[in-house]
């Protein structure tokens, strides 16, 4: 039984404000077509309604269905999924199944029907793609609405992430470069002054 649990839209933020590496999912407009890449550029530009961008190459094969399909996921991978992170951004899904070929396994999302990501991931959100007159066709900036969001109830419940020595292998990850990575690390609370 997975652990994901819905995330109410006013949280959905939080699911990708500590700026973990992520992993973008899409499907063709028929949906016989579908593809996974790992990206390391994405941050938040709007709250209500939440809004993403993700940079992706125009001449991503990601780039290509989400703009055809209009609709694509952005799934929070977990330290224990590290190598599948890494050989997904390694190699183009033109041509090949990724999903099949690295051996992970999607779930249809409930609202935009794109595969999405729990087993190795501990969240996941929904977006519809913005058209941008100009910059998206310009540059590989891609804005997208988020619709709906799901996350691991282990490490992320009523709207915070809950990092700790005993959900490790749960941190979401940071890409260094060169299939370098840390994890998030420890967590420190404010007080009150």
């Amino acid at each position: 039984m997975s652990e994901f649990r819905p995330v109410p839209l006013e949280y959905a933020t939080r699911l990708i404000n500590h700026g973990p590496t992520i992993m973008v999912t899409s499907r063709c407009k028929d949906g016989r077509q579908r593809n996974v890449m790992t990206a390391a550029w994405s941050t938040l530009v709007e709250f209500d309604p939440p809004r993403l961008v993700v940079v992706i190459n125009k001449e991503a094969y990601t780039r290509t269905l989400l703009e055809e399909s209009g609709v694509f996921a952005v799934c929070v991978p977990a330290a224990s999924f590290i190598d599948q992170v890494y050989a997904v951004g390694s190699v183009s899904g033109r041509g090949m199944d990724k999903f099949s070929r690295f051996n992970i396994r999607t779930v249809q999302s409930t609202g935009l029907d794109i595969p999405v990501i729990e087993e190795g991931c501990v969240a996941w959100l929904e977006c519809r793609l913005l058209p941008e007159p100009g910059p998206q066709e310009r540059y590989d900036t891609c804005f997208g609405e988020v619709v709906s969001a799901a996350a691991d109830q282990r490490i992320f419940r009523d709207g915070l992430w809950n990092f700790t020595d005993q959900n490790r292998e749960l941190h979401t990850i940071h890409h260094l470069g060169g299939g370098n990575f840390v994890l998030s690390g420890e967590m420190i609370h404010a007080r009150q002054i």
